[in-house]
């Protein structure tokens, strides 16, 4: 006890007897000393008593001290008036440290999530639906405003809005970017919580709490440790603490929602990184001609980064076809050989459509193929190269012509020799006048004779059309998926938990799971039946009885 006196308003500091210090219950030692009126030095006062209480009786003879101080100057704040006092400006710093907690309680709300999630599959189908990476006269074209589509959709949402590059565009990026700040924050408030609390052991010590599981059960002449047996040989970890077991399996299916979400990001940030870090670019090669790799791709994001494998020369050693029996053209092949600077050969292929060529990085793809040019011999003279051109019909067929001209070159009406082709198997022939004059495969060396002229087809040289590209994200994005099946998978395990106490002989049995709520009764019901029974001259053995 501390009392503070003023010796302002207290001028005789000799504090005369009361009948506190006569009273019989008390007995006191009361020695003042002098105090002047203008110190500030505290006054010190000791009191030694005994009292006589109904508590005090038991602890007779005990002796309780308390000091009284004396001052004259302003009694100081205690350590705890002191923090409880509130700072300037304390309203607005626990805000700013709140903050956090509400961003995330914001981000982690599962609505949002799902909104974010069909934002994001929107996107997508739109940039399906809109040709994507075409020159800007194109979409000119194809969404003019004097004929908007939908009433209100033109070449300047296109461009404005970066749909013409759908996956690398700011918005979908951004829509990205905050879906996985969503599931990061539902991992982090939801998910790793879940994780710690399904860690943790926790042993029931009441009847009445076991019974209030999903799942209980009584089992009379029984143990506890009989129990933890069963359960061990059924893939349960089981812990003994006293009377008390605790037992669970299937942990694995609690950190299955954390994997899921991970898995989710490795797909979003492979993706990302597949649309800002990549190279793309396309090519037509004739048989026997050469092109540069770096002269054909171009970036396709702010993160796309040359490398060396740009410096190789490729050289188009052949390409051919080969066809169905009734002629249509199956698939075509052609032959690669990659040069380094040096001029040395590091890798030959044939690929074809569904077996590209990767080297360091780069990987090319069959996607197309042309005609190039039909090498001829005209009255044995040559060869000549005729350069073919693809002619425009209806339906998906492909049409290449060309012509030979005939009689005099310099005249306004020239006139001559058409041939055309579908494929590179055969070439129709067509005299000066439109009229059919015959069919040659090349290499077949039979010549046909038009209008005076005699003509062998000795080749047809096809061009290859060829896709090339560099996609650092792609290894991610399978990982993703990998790891999204896979957690997926497992997710779908019974996180399932036990608990038991020993109440003398009887054994008191609970349990839940967090899934297969029909199974799991069946399951508790096969493993309790396998717990064996007490014999009479072991039940003396037990322990006393533990009330619930």
């Amino acid at each position: 006890m501390e009392t503070l006196l003023n010796p302002s308003k207290t001028p005789n500091l000799f504090v005369p007897r009361t009948h506190l210090f006569k009273s019989s219950l008390l007995h006191s030692t009361f020695n003042p000393q002098p105090h002047t009126l203008f110190s500030t030095r505290a006054l010190s006062v000791t009191i030694t008593c005994k009292v006589k209480t109904s508590q005090g009786r038991k602890n007779d003879g005990k002796n309780i001290s308390k000091k009284i101080l004396l001052s004259d100057s302003a009694p100081e704040l205690s350590n705890e008036e002191v923090k409880a006092k509130p700072k300037s400006g304390g309203g607005a710093w626990g805000l700013v440290r709140k903050l956090p907690k509400r961003v995330l309680a914001v981000l982690s709300n599962l609505p949002l999530a799902i909104g974010e999630m069909f934002t994001v599959a929107g996107l997508m189908a739109l940039g399906t639906a809109i040709e994507q990476g075409e020159a800007p006269e194109f979409y000119f074209q194809k969404y003019p405003e004097e004929n908007p589509v939908l009433g209100f959709f033109t070449w300047r949402w296109v461009l404005t809005l970066g749909l013409d590059h759908m996956f690398s565009s700011p918005i979908f990026l951004g829509t990205l970017v905050l879906l996985g700040t969503s599931l990061m924050a539902c991992t982090y408030t939801t998910q790793i919580p879940l994780v710690k609390v399904a860690r943790r052991w926790s042993f029931l010590q009441s009847a009445d709490a076991i019974r209030k599981q999903e799942f209980s059960d009584t089992l009379p002449r029984a143990s506890v440790k009989d129990l933890g047996v069963v359960l061990m040989g059924a893939g349960y970890e089981v812990f003994l603490k006293g009377s008390s077991l605790y037992a669970f399996k299937g942990l694995a299916g609690r950190f299955a929602p954390i994997g899921v979400h991970l898995a989710m990001l490795l797909i979003m940030a492979g993706g990302t990184l597949s649309a800002t870090g990549s190279f793309r670019g396309s090519v037509t090669v004739p048989q026997g001609l050469n092109f540069v790799m770096g002269d054909v791709l171009g970036p396709t994001g702010f993160l796309s980064t040359p490398t060396e494998a740009f410096n190789t020369e490729v050289h188009v050693n052949r390409f051919y076809m080969d066809y169905y029996d009734s002629g249509e053209v199956s698939q075509f092949h052609t032959d690669l050989s990659l040069f380094d600077l040096n001029g040395k050969e590091v890798m030959r292929k044939t690929l074809s459509v569904n077996d590209p060529l990767r080297y360091g990085g780069i990987t090319i793809y069959q996607t197309d193929w042309s005609f190039s040019a039909l090498q001829i011999l005209k009255d044995d003279e040559g060869p000549f190269n005729l350069a073919m051109a693809p002619l425009k019909v209806n339906g998906d067929k492909k049409l290449f012509g060309t012509f030979l001209p005939v009689g005099d070159t310099d005249s306004p009406n020239i006139k001559g020799i058409s041939m055309l082709a579908r494929d590179l198997q055969s070439i129709f022939l067509y005299d000066q006048q439109g009229k059919f004059s015959g069919v040659r495969r090349p290499n077949s060396k039979l010549p046909i004779e038009i209008d005076g002229t005699k003509i062998i087809i000795v080749d047809a040289i096809g061009s290859s059309g060829l896709d090339l590209k560099t996609d650092p994200g792609v290894p991610t994005v399978y990982a993703g998926f990998g790891a999204l099946m896979l957690t997926t998978c497992i997710s779908y395990l019974s996180h399932a938990q036990i608990w038991a106490l020993q109440d003398g002989t009887t054994v008191i049995v609970g349990g839940k799971s967090n899934r297969a709520k029909a199974e799991f009764p069946e399951e508790m019901n096969c493993l309790l039946d396998r717990v064996p029974e007490i014999v009479e001259s072991s039940i003396s053995k037990q322990p006393d009885s533990i009330g619930g």
